[in-house]
């Protein structure tokens, strides 16, 4: 696959803050790449540097063959930026604000087919402020979409949407990659990366500590397999024999916060997973669900702590 984005030895410092500490990566064209981390780790500053919003400290980008900073107007011409918040003009119409950012390039798309995708066109002679959350954040995609770019920035674009809107989101960015667009999306959403990301690179403190496709990441744990349960009540018996069986260093046992007698069991191999579900269905659970690990496991294992889900704030 064509490299459209190359981003070699990137460092951004505030002062003595190293906010993006000298990474490195590519995307591929038509691929989704998910920038991952909790707020703070470095990714909308990495977005910014990428789009010409922030001048590096260090390093090199080259977008679509072109340098980031000395072939900046010739870049613009081909992306489209979604920001992490945005402000459009409250007493313009959606269909006069498209028309108005399609104005600013030598080509754009019409407003109508713009609203028409996002399921937005009877809100054509709407204003912003008569727009629910996830109208918004539709639009705002959609605003980032009027020149018709190659590659489309999305930073954050599902934070603080209930779950409905949210996988109404997902949707519309599945039908901008099948047009065959590269998307470069920042989230800590960890269900959101495995469900659209092709690969992601996590982040933790301004560092990537990995870059591969989610399945690969979730493989390359320690503990793989995962069985959750609940029982009628604790039964610490019956980790114990768990955790005898299947040889402590094969597998991770832990109580699960809130209902009572909630178990959640990591295992390594098949071997200790069959005899790990043969203890646990003796026990007659009152539900058993049997899976594989998470991206989110996979987040965990790799930077030692899991993704709050800050509704403020900068990555």
């Amino acid at each position: 696959m064509k490299n459209v984005i190359e981003v070699k030895n990137l460092t951004k410092k505030y002062g003595s803050l190293e906010a993006v500490k000298n990474i490195s990566f590519e995307v591929q064209q038509g691929e989704i790449f998910g920038l991952l981390g909790e707020n703070g780790a470095g990714k909308t500053t990495t977005l910014e540097m990428i789009e010409g919003l922030r001048k590096p400290t260090s390093g090199q980008i080259n977008v679509l063959g072109k340098d980031a900073y000395r072939e900046l107007n010739q870049i613009k011409e081909k992306i489209g930026v979604q920001l992490q918040s945005s402000a459009y003009f409250d007493d313009l119409k959606l269909r006069e604000i498209l028309e108005l950012f399609g104005s600013f390039y030598r080509m754009s798309l019409y407003p109508s087919s713009l609203l028409k995708m996002v399921n937005l066109q009877d809100k054509a002679n709407s204003t912003i402020k008569n727009l629910s959350g996830g109208q918004r954040q539709r639009f705002s995609i959609v605003a980032a979409l009027v020149n018709d770019p190659q590659i489309v920035f999305l930073d954050e674009p599902t934070t603080g949407l209930d779950p409905i809107a949210r996988r109404n989101l997902w949707d519309i960015i599945a039908k901008i990659k099948k047009q065959g667009k590269t998307i470069i999306l920042t989230t800590h959403y960890m269900e959101e990366a495995e469900n659209l990301c092709d690969r992601v690179a996590i982040m933790d403190k301004g560092e990537i500590v990995a870059i591969d496709k989610p399945h690969k990441l979730v493989e390359s744990l320690d503990n793989p397999f995962k069985v959750e349960f609940v029982l009628q009540e604790n039964n610490p018996a019956l980790l114990e024999n768990i955790m005898r069986l299947c040889n402590a260093r094969e597998c991770d046992i832990k109580t699960l916060p809130g209902k009572t007698a909630h178990y959640e069991i990591k295992l390594q191999s098949q071997q200790s997973l069959n005899s790990a579900l043969d203890l646990v269905q003796k026990e007659k659970p009152e539900s058993i669900k049997v899976g594989s690990a998470t991206l989110e496991d996979a987040f965990i294992g790799l930077t030692g702590k899991s993704i709050q889900d800050e509704e403020n704030g900068n990555g």
